[in-house]
């Protein structure tokens, strides 16, 4: 655990430290500080800045910078954690799920802020009663909390429910301008740029189509576009944006037999340090994530994770990645790469355009990518430049695609069906920078032979296809800010010492 002192220190010219108390939640590794494993890079305090507490935000009223403060309360076990979602905690002796009732204690209220934040942000629109039940907290308790986050303007009154015997109830929702954020998704064929509000809805979008740029080009497009998006913002709401969430592979200038890559911008991402580049360069806290796991937050905040609680998320794009939600929480892994089966060993292609191997197996994204599909393509003649001319030539050439696709389904079949077994989820879902016919043709028949591969007593994964799209990287990365700053998390709660 961080001491106490240390971590005060990071919040240094903000008053009231003691009463503030992040402690627990922060750890510093390496020189960094890291929240949840994910690395956070303060914006800098100018000398004379004023600051408010607005939340779990310390925002610079100046400036819009956002810092991070944290209050936990204390849990018994693992074994508390109910399954299937995040309970409120009662005196800080009973843990997340728990049933009881929750607590008024300034140890525990800011997580059971956030637990009622999550309710609605799952239920859309509930009213006190609703979200008393959903969070095991006492109707007092729920109502309280409700009328300290109404003060914050993060959730707002929707109206009355209407056809119930009775007193109509009053429906609560998330504020959509309780707070903002910025999300990037780098890639290697482009940069997507979007703005969300407190619900996760986006208000702008931007691409710019780049084929494996430059680690300075890349950091100078973003900030660009990070600027632009900010001047949508109202003067008066700049104080709300929550920070700049990043997506883009680890390990970008990998893989360059199997993805076709071109050598030289490459190997100049090995040892790039992105996050903190555009943190210097922008001037506001800045998270960074894979972009399979950040493509997973989307999903987990705005589709199949508001009815599913575990589930394995995948995403065919230029390479192939994906992500692993464990009772509604997303999960990192210990390097940050859980979910990640492009990586997955595979038998080589059979395609003549397949890149040659001296092993034995090949990985999954030397197969199931759009590289892949491109590559295929370039193979009889057909360039593909941007996402518009891949469209045209998926249109033109329904035999290569079908060829890719086979192969591509062929590829899929053993790592989504050992991974389901593993993780034992409630479904595999498969979203994708494809067409959406391509991508339910791929769908259909990856379901069918993985109901063919399925071992005895054991069924097929259920298989669904992803609700956010294309975007759900650089979605995820927008909602990044959003979600460590305003969701609970039960293995943060669980690592607290009383």
């Amino acid at each position: 655990m961080v001491d106490r002192k240390i971590a005060r220190s990071f919040y240094r010219k903000v008053p009231a430290a003691a009463a503030i108390a992040p402690a627990a939640l922060w750890r510093r590794a390496a020189g960094r500080w890291q929240w949840r494993g994910v690395e956070v890079i303060p914006a800098p305090n100018p000398p004379g800045a004023k600051l408010f507490i607005h939340g779990e935000l310390i925002i610079d009223a100046s400036g819009g910078r956002a810092y991070r403060a944290f209050q936990g309360g204390r849990v018994r076990s693992a074994s508390q954690a109910r399954h299937g979602r995040v309970g409120a905690m009662r005196d800080g002796t009973s843990g997340p799920g728990t049933s009881g009732q929750g607590s008024n204690s300034g140890n525990v209220r800011h997580f059971n802020e956030r637990v009622i934040l999550n309710a609605l942000r799952r239920l859309g629109a509930a009213s006190k009663a609703d979200l008393a039940r959903f969070a095991n907290l006492t109707n007092n308790t729920a109502g309280v909390i409700v009328g300290e986050l109404e003060a914050q303007n993060l959730i707002r009154v929707e109206g009355k429910r209407a056809g119930q015997r009775g007193q109509p109830a009053t429906l609560l929702s998330l504020n959509p301008e309780g707070a903002y954020a910025i999300g990037v998704k780098i890639g290697r064929r482009s940069i997507d740029s979007i703005l969300v509000d407190f619900c996760g809805s986006v208000l702008a979008r931007r691409r710019i189509e780049r084929v494996f740029p430059a680690p300075p080009e890349a950091v100078a497009i973003v900030v660009a576009e990070f600027d632009r998006l900010r001047r949508l913002l109202p003067a008066g709401e700049l104080k709300r944006l929550a920070g700049l969430g990043v997506a883009t592979p680890y390990n970008l200038g990998s893989w360059r037999r199997e993805l076709d890559l071109p050598a030289e911008p490459a190997s100049g991402w090995n040892d790039f340090d992105l996050v903190r580049q555009l943190s210097a360069a922008t001037g506001v806290a800045v998270f960074g994530e894979n972009d399979g796991t950040a493509a997973t937050v989307a999903e987990l905040h705005q589709g199949h994770g508001r009815s599913l609680t575990d589930f394995l998320y995948v995403f065919i794009g230029s390479a192939i990645g994906g992500g692993v939600v464990v009772n509604g929480n997303y999960h990192r892994g210990v390097t940050g790469n859980a979910g990640d089966l492009g990586l997955m060993p595979v038998a080589p292609s059979r395609l003549a355009s397949a890149p040659a191997s001296n092993r034995p197996c090949d990985i999954l994204l030397t197969r199931a990518s759009i590289n892949a599909l491109i590559r295929h393509l370039r193979h009889a003649g057909i360039r593909v430049a941007d996402r518009a001319a891949l469209e045209a030539a998926i249109a033109a050439q329904p035999s290569l695609v079908e060829e890719w696709l086979a192969d591509c389904v062929d590829a899929l079949v053993w790592p989504v069906l050992s991974a389901a077994r593993v993780l034992d989820v409630q479904a595999v879902v498969l979203d994708g920078d494809l067409p959406k016919p391509l991508l339910e043709s791929l769908i259909g028949r990856l379901g069918e032979a993985l109901a063919q591969a399925a071992p005895e007593a054991r069924e097929a994964p259920d298989l669904r296809l992803g609700t956010v799209g294309r975007e759900a990287a650089a979605i995820g990365a927008a909602i990044l800010p959003l979600h460590l700053s305003f969701s609970p998390n039960r293995e943060i709660l669980l690592g607290l010492q009383g």
